[in-house]
């Protein structure tokens, strides 16, 4: 376990989100939508954008911490379980943001009981649930034994840690140990085998809901699933390199090999993504017509086209590939490369969700109903941010918690116990 202290600054910061977040809640249970800066024309805003983010996070960390279980890259193996726990953290993160862009909040359960099967979003919410069973079990599995063997010791967390095992004991002799090891591997690598293409289902089924939306030419293309599942890898991929550089994961022996690898991963597949962007972009500037066209314009060269040229390309892109390339044998600068092409995947998710919603469907319809809600324009109001803030917080939160408590480094091997 790490017992490092948390630097007072991240505190203050967390501190500082919380407030301002605990106010947009409050707002949101008070007041509803309506200090929410979407309508009726533009539906999906700043939540549901926050929501393909995280939950993009969460898909990418579980399909690297499946490759260690799968395919036995022992190079990745210090980060398998910091991996998992980022993933269901991303995930809960994600779940709120959605959970607060409902219109009935509190009737969520209805599509359990009641599910309407020829819908792809019922899918969508079935799938993420098993999903997040199996990131639960998948947890569970991978830290059962050092909670049983520290269950077994003395100290004021001895009872939490014997709630956390289930009930699940193991002798503390090191072959048992070994032996207990080696049989959650075994159950990990069945479950990864399963969770793969069940994450690829969910995900790459968000990109499928978009790219179904016939009626809006920006988002209809055969790409937005694998635009989906590679985003994830990058940004999944991209925040575990800067969580290794900047925590005491990195501490570990081996490390140092384990950041190369996040470091060529990472940048392989943001070069990859741009590859897929260019393709994407380059089709429609080349011949110049059709809506979706309009619409890239908007994206290239409107009103914000910093979103794209300056958060995406230069922050997320840009500076990062040059740390990498320059720089790869330094933590501080493996590690700001892959925080900033983390954050800043947001503004790739903002660039998919807005823009498809700017144009008109019918022609004169923008001047047929005049109303402060009837617009096709929109920047997401202050109050929107700070839910965003909240949830961060919460996520930040619940990690920093994990981090002081749980074995999420992993104890000694058994046979260095004696």
């Amino acid at each position: 376990m790490n017992n490092k202290r948390i630097h007072p600054a991240i505190l203050i910061v967390i501190g500082l989100l919380f407030l301002w977040g605990i106010w947009g809640v409050i707002q949101r249970f008070t007041q509803g939508h309506a200090l929410a800066n979407y309508g009726s024309y533009v539906p999906w805003g700043l939540w549901v954008s926050g929501y393909i983010y995280f939950v993009g996070l969460s898909a990418g960390a579980f399909y690297l911490s499946s490759m260690v279980y799968l395919f036995k890259i022992e190079k990745l193996r210090p980060i398998a379980r910091p991996a998992l726990f980022i993933s269901v953290i991303t995930l809960v993160i994600a779940l709120i943001c959605i959970w607060f862009d409902l219109g009935q909040m509190w009737r969520f359960w209805e599509i359990f009981v009641r599910p309407n099967f020829t819908s792809l979003m019922t899918w969508m919410v079935w799938l993420y649930t098993l999903y997040a069973i199996l990131l639960f079990t998948e947890l569970w599995l991978e830290m059962r034994t050092d909670l049983s063997v520290m269950a077994q010791r003395s100290g004021p967390l001895a009872r939490l840690y014997r709630l956390l095992s289930l009930g699940w004991s193991v002798p503390t002799d090191p072959d048992a140990i070994e032996r207990a090891r080696a049989d959650s591997n075994r159950w990990l690598r069945i479950l990864s085998g399963i969770g793969i293409p069940l994450a690829v289902a969910f995900h790459g089924g968000v990109g499928a809901l978009f790219a179904g939306l016939m009626a809006r030419p920006y988002w209809h293309t055969a790409l937005y699933p694998i635009f989906f599942l590679t985003w994830a890898l990058v940004s999944g991929g991209a925040l575990l390199l800067a969580v290794v550089a900047f925590t005491d994961i990195g501490d570990r022996d081996g490390a140092d090999g384990v950041l190369a690898l996040l470091a060529k991963t990472t940048m392989g597949l943001l070069l990859f993504d741009l590859l897929l962007e260019w393709a994407e972009i380059s089709i429609p500037s080349w011949y110049r017509v059709g809506e979706g066209y309009d619409i890239l314009k908007v994206v290239l060269f409107g009103d914000y086209w910093y979103v794209f040229w300056i958060f995406h390309l230069l922050l997320g892109a840009a500076i990062p590939i040059w740390l990498l390339l320059t720089r790869p044998t330094s933590r501080l600068a493996t590690g700001i490369a892959g925080f900033l092409v983390a954050a800043t995947f947001m503004a790739v998710r903002l660039n998919l969700v807005i823009p498809g919603q700017i144009t008109p469907q019918l022609e004169g319809i923008q001047d047929a109903y005049v109303d402060s809600r009837l617009l096709f324009s929109y920047v997401p109001s202050m109050f929107e941010w700070s839910v965003i803030a909240f949830a961060v917080a919460l996520g930040a939160t619940l990690y920093l918690i994990g981090r002081r408590i749980l074995p999420l480094t992993g104890l000694p091997h058994a046979k260095e116990t004696h």
